[in-house]
């Protein structure tokens, strides 16, 4: 009779272990698969111009990061004024804007300074899927190739950036450029 008792109980404290342990899971912290990998292709409307269609081309060719906002989310509105500073600071941002209404985008976007270079208009999402975004506002490092090198859920801050985002860029950039005057030093008529 007791071991009848006994059975559900220990069932149970284990499914209430299991769910403590996935609330103290910061979701921030989710590994992506698809770091290390090439960026998702994608093909989409620019968000300025219809008539012009973007494609994981348009990111690719320096190190960059690559950011999904929206109008509707808060976070990112106040994560801008860093991405305004890495702008600033030469380093080039693309975006998806994501799941948004264009018609809001432009109007935020024409009473506030971008600082994107390309805008890829994401208004169901799907591009977003293939990315693996959880939620806005997510930031990708790509390094020149088009490979993701990172990977951050939620909105950047400036530590953040001082401890992760930037030194890997600056890695990035180091790697790039050694590559390039090994290229250039190679004798005419040989290759790798």
């Amino acid at each position: 009779m007791k071991l009848k008792l006994l059975i559900p109980l220990v069932a149970v404290t284990a499914l209430l272990g299991l769910l403590l342990l996935g609330l103290g899971l910061n979701s921030r912290d989710l590994p992506s698969p698809l770091v290390g990998q090439p960026a998702p292709a994608f093909m989409l409307e620019s968000l300025e111009d219809p008539e012009v269609m973007l494609t994981e081309q348009d990111f690719i060719g320096e190190v960059a990061l690559v950011n999904v906002w929206a109008t509707w989310c808060s976070t990112c509105r106040a994560e801008k004024p860093l991405l305004m500073e890495l702008a600033r600071g030469g380093i080039p941002i693309h975006a998806f804007n994501y799941r948004d209404e264009r018609g809001a985008a432009l109007r935020y976007l024409e009473m506030t300074d971008s600082p994107y270079r390309t805008i890829a208009y994401d208004p169901a999402g799907d591009a977003g899927i293939d990315w693996g975004v959880y939620a806005t506002p997510e930031t990708y490092v790509l390094d020149a190739e088009g490979v993701i090198r990172y990977k951050r859920i939620g909105p950047l801050s400036r530590q953040l950036l001082l401890d992760e985002v930037l030194p890997l860029i600056e890695k990035l950039r180091a790697e790039r450029l050694r590559a390039e005057q090994r290229r250039a030093a190679e004798p005419a008529g040989r290759t790798t």
